[in-house]
This record gives structure tokens, C-alpha cells and sequence, in this order.
């Protein structure tokens, strides 16, 4: 975050100096000179081909992979490289785990999925969240999104060059801003670390939610955060190669805006998410209030 802060000193500022900014921002001086080292172009090459396969089809393995890259892409590519390239980018193959062999990790809890056979009938009755890696020109980011699963309103959303708790819970932050106060009753996500984490967890459950996650390789019970990431990288990412966070930030915040506010959808009678959210979400805390005031 402070990386983040660092960008909106202006070093031809009319009345502030940069040793005042870095000051008021909490940065030190040093981080304005900071070069990111850029990714070996083969290797951000072969990240960039493995994002647009995961989008195709997210059930190809590393033993799969270098036939297609070479195939479709003219990259030759052992398997060790791959695998070492999708830990980096968090890309995880989806394939059915045998019961029984999928070990949790001792400190963090895991959750049951609560959305089976449940009728979501209305704005904040469940949201869902999930991560996404972003390729950039001098490297990469990643991208955290929080939903409505009724309205498919997103949100809140934040950018991150790290994948962690803070990252999701900084969209979690902007969601519940998003959504006027109003907080789910339920929130799912998978399996990842972030979301199984203590800071995570503590936060939802202080706060009265009722979590629920997917089970492991099930990216079909998070399908909707899917179809989103399919949408925001080919229509905003792939097209801008944004080069600084700055620029994706700004970016991803007018096509955001558009998903939101603009565009219609067919599922939701051609509305917009930010209509349904707005209107049902009006509707279901008046009903809530006359509920309460007969009992």
C-alpha cells in the first residue's frame, strides 16, 4: 500500500515539497526512486499465454500445458518452469480431489458450503469475493473483488502487487461502503488462504456474518466472480497493458463503473446491477423494519 502512496507525490508540486508529501503520505523519500525489476520477458511471455488458457479452460494441468503453449503459442516450456510460474501467479488447476486426500492446514479452519439448494431471493443476502492475478508490463498484480450474488453488483473492489488478508479485506471495506452499511447474511469464497485466514474470518464472524466456502477445486460454486474475471480482463486488462498501479486503478474503476451502472443485464430483466441492488435492497430492509416493528 505504501508503494501505492508513493505514486501520488508530484515531484513538480507548486507549493509542497517532496520531503513534505512523503511526510503527509507516510512514505519514505528512498521509495520514490524504487525501480521494480521487470520479469524476464520470456518469462511474463509465458504468464501472459497461461492467463488467457486459464480463461479458456481452467482444468488444463502443468502435464497439459507445454504441448499447448507450444501448440498455440510457439512457447517451449518445461513442466518445472510452469509450475513454478503458476505458484507465482496463483492459478490453480480445477480437478475433482479425491475424498479424504486433501489435507486443511493446521491453523486454519474450514468452513461448510452453505449455498446448496439455497434460494437467493434478494440484494445482501450473500456476497462472494474472490482473487485474480493481473498481468502488467514490469510485472504483475492482483486483484480482489467483493459481489452481491442476487444483483451481481460489484461492490468494492482493491489492487495489490501482494496476494493477502489486507488485499481482501480492504474489499471488503469498500463493499460494505458500497452497499450503503447494509452487510450480507451469508459470504462465500473458496478455499484460498486469504479467505481462511484468522483476520478474515474474525472480522466476518465479529460482525454476525455466516461464512461459507466452496469446496476445494469447485470453482463452480463461485461462478459468478468467474464470469466477472473473464469480462474485466478481456474487455479493460488485455486491451490497456495499464503500466503502473495507478493506471490500472483508474481503469479498472471506469469499467467498474460501466459494469455496474451502465451496462444491462439479460439475467436481471436488462437492469443494471446498481438498479436491482438499489431498488431490491430498498425493498427487503423496508420489509426487515415492518417484520421487526410487528414482533
Amino acid at each position: 500500500m505504501k508503494r501505492e502512496r508513493a505514486e501520488l507525490v508530484e515531484k513538480e508540486h507548486p507549493k509542497l515539497s517532496q520531503r513534505t508529501q512523503c511526510q503527509l503520505l507516510d512514505v519514505s523519500r528512498s521509495s520514490l526512486h524504487y525501480q521494480k525489476a521487470p520479469e524476464k520477458p520470456q518469462d511474463q511471455r509465458i504468464m501472459d499465454a497461461m492467463d488467457q488458457i486459464y480463461l479458456i479452460d481452467p482444468c488444463i494441468g502443468s502435464r497439459r500445458l507445454p504441448e499447448v503453449l507450444l501448440r498455440d503459442y510457439g512457447l517451449r516450456v518445461n513442466r518445472k518452469r510452469i509450475q513454478r510460474l503458476r505458484r507465482k501467479m496463483g492459478l490453480e488447476t480445477i480437478w475433482c480431489v479425491p475424498r479424504g486426500t486433501s489435507l486443511p492446514e493446521k491453523s486454519h479452519r474450514k468452513y461448510p458450503y452453505l449455498l446448496r439448494d439455497l434460494k437467493v431471493t434478494r440484494p445482501d443476502q450473500v456476497w462472494c469475493a474472490d482473487i485474480t492475478y493481473v498481468r502488467m508490463p514490469r510485472g504483475h498484480a492482483y486483484l480482489c473483488a467483493v459481489m452481491d450474488w442476487y444483483s451481481r453488483k460489484v461492490l468494492g473492489w482493491r489492487v495489490s502487487n501482494t496476494m493477502d488478508a489486507e488485499l481482501c479485506l480492504g474489499a471488503f471495506s469498500d463493499a460494505v461502503e458500497g452497499s450503503a452499511g447494509r452487510l450480507p447474511e451469508i459470504f462465500n469464497t473458496d478455499q484460498a488462504s486469504q479467505f481462511t485466514s484468522e483476520r478474515w474470518t474474525g472480522r466476518l464472524e465479529e460482525l454476525g456474518i455466516a461464512i461459507s466456502m466452496d469446496g476445494k477445486g469447485r470453482w463452480m460454486d463461485n461462478v459468478f466472480t468467474e464470469r466477472l474475471w473473464r469480462s474485466v480482463k478481456y474487455e479493460e486488462i488485455y486491451l490497456r497493458e495499464h503500466a503502473t498501479l495507478s493506471e490500472l486503478i483508474a481503469g479498472l474503476e471506469k469499467w467498474f463503473g460501466r459494469y455496474n451502472r451502465w451496462r444491462p443485464h439479460q439475467a436481471l430483466g436488462n437492469l443494471t446491477p446498481e438498479e436491482v441492488h438499489r431498488v431490491d435492497g430498498a425493498k427487503s430492509t423496508n420489509l426487515s423494519q415492518r417484520e421487526g416493528d410487528a414482533a
